[in-house]
């Protein structure tokens, strides 16, 4: 019975590096290029895919900007990228993707700090329910649209220092989303509900999202010198699920350590699109495995959806459609005090 089990424990182990090794392996980014002189901006840099994804832009010599929300954490990863990669323009600066105030604030420092701007890693992302500062929806907010705000506004200073790029990491989980859009105008959410079930279904929304942003900003760019690129980094392990409840960890938790890969390897494609020279006529493409997605599904090349969630993220950063909110608040207030004191004044009379 004791050989039969570790005859069976060593078979798993074998299926398990085979599977690594070959059916799971990554292609690696190619690129030879060297950043000395260059600036970049990497979201969410204190763990995982961003924090890879930093540390090798450190190594070709960039100017690395870990924009983090905890300080902490932020900090210990600036000193862990300097000490492994001998490069001390590793720097950390505060940015909250469920703030938009942060976001601006964020912004500001780096106008104020920064002469240049050349790449710009859309990195962070969540799968938590809750509330942004704004009362946007948590995914809603700081995947999609704290993202979309601070994007647009470092447009004019990556045109500045152009040729430049930005890269949102996506997933392939957009192929499972959609956008409500009566929903996020009405609930400022994607959707109801905050089960497990329900926030996967929000974080592919928010895929879609960011595909769709890539190809309409793609668009808008197009008689500038700056690209951009979405992408789909793999079935990597990191932190994204660490708020999920028990009976998800319970079974996402085997699926992760037999299928999924290393950060190392979920940063490649991240890498490619911000590096590989040859690819500025694919700006606004999707990739993966270091590599186009030319068959990608119709809805993440719907113009018209793109161009509305453009411009629905652009009145909600704006605070425009609060502001339009607020108003028929106070008319409606408004028409009932009039009709109160109509009615008032008959009884009275």
């Amino acid at each position: 019975m004791l050989l039969e089990l570790l005859l069976f424990t060593a078979l798993l182990v074998g299926l398990y590096f085979l599977l690594h090794s070959t059916v799971l392996r990554l292609p690696r980014c190619k690129s030879s290029a060297k950043l000395h002189g260059k600036t970049a901006i990497v979201t969410g840099a204190n763990t995982g895919i961003g924090k890879t994804t930093a540390k090798d832009l450190a190594r070709r010599g960039a100017r690395v900007i870990l924009a983090c929300r905890d300080k902490r954490r932020g900090e210990a990863a600036v000193q862990e990228i300097i000490q492994e990669t001998g490069n001390n323009q590793v720097i950390f600066l505060q940015l909250d993707l469920a703030s938009l105030k942060s976001v601006r604030s964020f912004v500001e420092n780096v106008l104020r700090t920064e002469s240049r701007l050349d790449l710009l890693i859309n990195n962070a992302g969540l799968m938590n329910d809750g509330k942004t500062q704004e009362g946007f929806g948590m995914i809603f907010g700081v995947n999609h649209l704290g993202h979309f705000l601070l994007t647009v506004l470092l447009l004019d200073r990556l045109k500045a220092s152009g040729p430049s790029r930005v890269v949102t990491v996506a997933s392939r989980g957009y192929e499972y989303g959609k956008i409500d859009f009566n929903c996020l105008t009405t609930h400022r959410d994607f959707a109801l509900g905050d089960n497990d079930y329900q926030l996967f279904l929000k974080y592919c929304h928010s895929k879609l999202c960011n595909v769709l942003f890539t190809y309409e900003l793609a668009k808008r760019l197009q008689d500038s010198n700056v690209t951009c690129y979405s992408l789909h980094p793999g079935a990597i392990k990191t932190e994204i699920g660490r708020y999920a409840g028990f009976w998800w960890r319970l079974l996402m938790t085997p699926v992760t350590f037999l299928f999924f890969t290393d950060v190392e390897s979920g940063a490649q494609t991240t890498l490619h699109c911000a590096l590989e020279q040859g690819i500025e006529h694919l700006s606004g493409h999707y990739f993966t495995h270091c590599a186009p997605l030319l068959n990608v599904m119709p809805k993440a090349r719907d113009d018209a959806a793109a161009k509305k969630l453009w411009e629905l993220s652009e009145r909600r950063c704006s605070g425009q459609e609060a502001v339009g909110a607020q108003r028929e608040f106070l008319w409606s207030v408004l028409k009932q005090s009039l009709v109160s004191d109509d009615t008032n004044s008959t009884f009275i009379h």
